[in-house]
């Protein structure tokens, strides 16, 4: 990966599309594309990495952790046909940000306006988890997305690693700066001048199922964001 940044997000989308530079992560994604659930065993998966998806002009920016294996691995638009896409589209859409409350299929006419949405990891890891390495071997991806997406003011970290992956990559790309890492817990505000970073919990079935991470708790973090702007 080059340290020139893209020209375009249609350019970088198509960088990210193609890559294969983690083998881990090509062997499970397209393992999991051949090998399908039986709920969608007459699907074709998209088996691929997922670039962002929202609007250009967006002054929000959500960064969460990476493809689900049966979610965005299948349908190729992040958060988009499995629980945390309903979680997620749900309170995007009560707050005024998407104009529709369900994520199915990349064709489904989901559009989002002043918010887009991307991810600290683009290909499905196995059991969730990537690696330190794959995380480092991605962030460009995301460093080069922000720099092209000149309009953001308020970015919302889904989780830990979505929350310290953003910040580590606007500090890549010399757009904050801080001496101490701001501290990871739901709902809170840091503000690193031009920007502010809401840290939230990922909308995981396993913080949802378990009453971590409530509707309620989930809409405040869109109500946060909307002060902000």
């Amino acid at each position: 990966m080059t340290n020139t940044p893209r020209s375009s997000l249609h350019i970088l989308r198509e960088e990210i599309v193609d890559c294969r530079r983690c083998p881990r992560l090509v062997r499970w994604r397209e393992k999991v594309g051949r090998e399908k659930v039986k709920r969608f065993e007459d699907e074709e998966y998209w088996a691929r990495p997922v670039p962002g998806f929202g609007d250009p002009q967006a002054r929000l920016l959500l960064v969460g952790l990476a493809p689900a294996a049966h979610g965005a691995n299948r349908t190729g638009r992040m958060f988009t046909g499995d629980e945390s896409g309903r979680w997620l589209y749900r309170a995007l859409h009560k707050a005024g940000f998407a104009n529709r409350q369900e994520s199915i299929n990349r064709d489904d006419g989901l559009t989002l306006t002043d918010c887009y949405i991307t991810a600290s990891l683009r290909c499905a890891p196995p059991l969730n988890k990537p690696t330190s390495k794959e995380l480092d071997t991605c962030r460009p991806f995301l460093r080069d997305e922000l720099r092209l997406l000149k309009a953001v003011r308020v970015i919302i970290g889904l989780g830990k690693i979505g929350f310290e992956t953003a910040l580590r990559a606007y500090r890549d790309a010399s757009l904050i700066s801080f001496k101490k890492k701001p501290a990871f817990a739901h709902a809170v505000v840091h503000h690193l001048d031009p920007f502010v970073f809401i840290a939230s919990y990922h909308p995981s079935q396993q913080n949802t199922f378990t009453g971590k991470l409530t509707k309620s708790m989930f809409d405040r973090i869109f109500r946060l964001a909307k002060k902000e702007l």
